[in-house]
């Protein structure tokens, strides 16, 4: 287990980290003292500390989830799906695919990928419906579509419905009349971000086949080390290298995997990060990349640190700049982040436990499903091929190509500002979009992000709308191969997908936000579109 760094000034690192010793801010966390973040957070904090002790008290899950895992073995169930956005369905994709077991994780309300889950064979299928407040609404829909088809395929529905959630909760209730399969209630003194190593990820790896024991006992071996005021804690020195570089307006943190040995982190510290900092005008924004060669990484500007997940090998890093690595195993790094998180924000001096920002776009699509009007009656400003454009009319003032209005989009930006791809697309069969994260890295110079909808409005989407003022927002929809029916609801799947897409645009678009949206008539076609307008050759 390594940790190495490289910045601008030592010396004003040493001196946050004796800072952070000073004011005790590890043993503080580690006995769950909510004080630590000030008057204002002491209220969140104290409810918001019980993931200290995760890897000790999730000890008692193991059990109870190897029992499950034999008695649906036994009956011929083999294939895990997973039900759940944000904190709910991060952590346990990454324990899986670094594991390299298979879990079928379906965080999404597009309506091609939701068919494409429940058209798996049934007959083998467990669906694990994970909420904490067990009322989000994605979730929520998401169950209905697998209980219908349950029970249209002649199952049961209820014998294969196992639920994580907090106690008394309205999936809770339900649950329990139903008489779902099993209950797995989780701590409530644990943020949705933090619960890794609770029941929200362990129930789910562990159903799929994950080694979640020794996922346990890698937390334990690093936990005494991040419970001491020490300048050797690698939490502290985490901490105190983050908040120097905020302090010094570097507040993006592009993250690159140099090991095969992790799989896929980059999303999870993507939303334990943004969310948890991304606030009162401040945060760190991270930036996932595709590798250390990728665009925004190995050209990386005065804005951006640059993390290594896993080992560094050769020159990595020009040393007038901020950079670190850490080589961890997974269980490790879930614990190390957490407090690496908690103390980061008592650097910056905001709460990291409150998310004050993300209700808004949950608002503004509620409002657009109960409206009598249609979702998207909007006009585009022009159509290019298979693309429907639309923004403000001041932002594309004098446009009428494709390139013209990407162009525009990225010169509303800061000089050190950056671009989101927001894709409300198939994660699986959209894929290749993901490509317009480099093709526009490249063309803008920009660092980029790229998240799908409405996944990434549980992760950034508190970064955008309350982090630094400075992003443009590149957001691209698709009209739906076929739409799905969501039970005992007046929308469906693709209708509740274009609300929370046009949700979130206006609450960006109100708070002074520039958005540019593609929609895309043809899926495949308009996203060759928006590369070929980057001038993206995909070889």
């Amino acid at each position: 287990m390594t940790l190495s760094f490289g910045y601008p000034s030592p010396a004003e690192f040493e001196d946050e980290v004796r800072d952070l010793v000073t004011a005790r801010a590890a043993s503080r966390i580690a006995s769950g003292d909510p004080t630590l973040w000030g008057d204002a957070a002491e209220a969140e904090a104290s409810k918001r500390l019980g993931w200290v002790g995760l890897p000790e008290s999730s000890v008692e899950l193991l059990d109870e989830i190897e029992k499950l895992r034999a008695e649906l073995a036994a009956e011929g169930i083999d294939h895990v799906t997973l039900c759940g956005m944000g904190g709910s369905s991060l952590a346990p994709e990454v324990i899986c695919a670094t594991a390299g077991v298979f879990l079928e994780v379906v965080d999404t309300t597009d309506p091609g990928q939701i068919a494409e889950a429940i058209g798996t064979d049934l007959q083998r299928s467990v669906v694990v419906v994970a909420s904490k407040s067990g009322s989000t609404i994605e979730t929520e829909a998401q169950r209905r579509a697998f209980a219908e088809a349950f029970e249209a395929a002649g199952i049961p529905a209820a014998s294969r419905m196992v639920v994580v959630t907090d106690p008394g909760s309205p999936l809770a209730q339900l649950a329990e009349q139903e008489g779902y399969r099993k209950v797995f209630y989780a701590d409530p003194r644990v943020g949705g971000r933090f619960s890794a190593l609770s029941a929200f990820g362990l129930v789910p790896a562990g159903l799929a086949g994950a080694d979640i024991a020794g996922l346990l006992a890698e937390a334990r071996e690093i936990a005494p080390q991040l419970e001491h005021d020490s300048p050797d804690n690698p939490a502290v020195q985490l901490g105190a290298f983050l908040g120097v570089a905020h302090a010094r307006e570097t507040d993006k943190l592009v993250i690159a995997r140099t090991t095969f040995s992790i799989v896929g982190l980059g999303a999870w510290l993507e939303q334990l990060l943004a969310e948890s900092t991304g606030k009162d005008g401040e945060g760190i924004l991270p930036v996932v990349v595709e590798g250390p060669d990728a665009p925004g990484f190995s050209d990386a500007r005065a804005d951006a640190m640059l993390l290594f997940v896993g080992e560094v090998t050769g020159e990595a890093t020009p040393p007038s700049g901020f950079a670190c690595a850490v080589d961890y195993p997974l269980g490790a790094q879930f614990l190390l982040w957490e407090y690496t998180t908690a103390i980061t924000g008592y650097s910056i001096g905001i709460n990291p436990f409150d998310q004050p920002d993300v209700e808004a776009a949950k608002a503004s699509a509620r409002a657009l499903l109960e409206s009598d009007s249609p979702i998207d009656s909007e006009e585009p400003l022009f159509t290019v091929g298979s693309v429907e454009v639309y923004g403000s009319p001041h932002l594309l003032e004098g446009v009428d190509t494709l390139e013209e209005a990407l162009r525009a989009l990225a010169a509303a930006a800061d000089e050190y500002g950056y671009l989101a791809v927001q894709a409300f697309l198939d994660r699986i069969s959209d894929r290749r979009a993901e490509l317009i994260r480099q093709a526009a890295a490249l063309r803008t110079g920009l660092q980029t992000t790229f998240g799908y909808g409405p996944r990434y409005l549980h992760s950034t989407g508190q970064y955008h709308k309350g982090g630094r003022p400075n992003g443009v927002f590149l957001q691209i929809t698709g009209s739906p191969r076929a739409d799905v029916l969501i039970p005992g609801e007046s929308y469906s799947f693709g209708q509740l997908q274009a609300a929370q897409a046009a949700g979130d645009a206006d609450v960006l678009t109100d708070r002074g936000r520039p958005v540019l949206r593609l929609h895309l008539r043809d899926r495949a076609q308009g996203i060759a579109d928006i590369l070929a307008a980057f001038g993206f050759e995909d070889v």
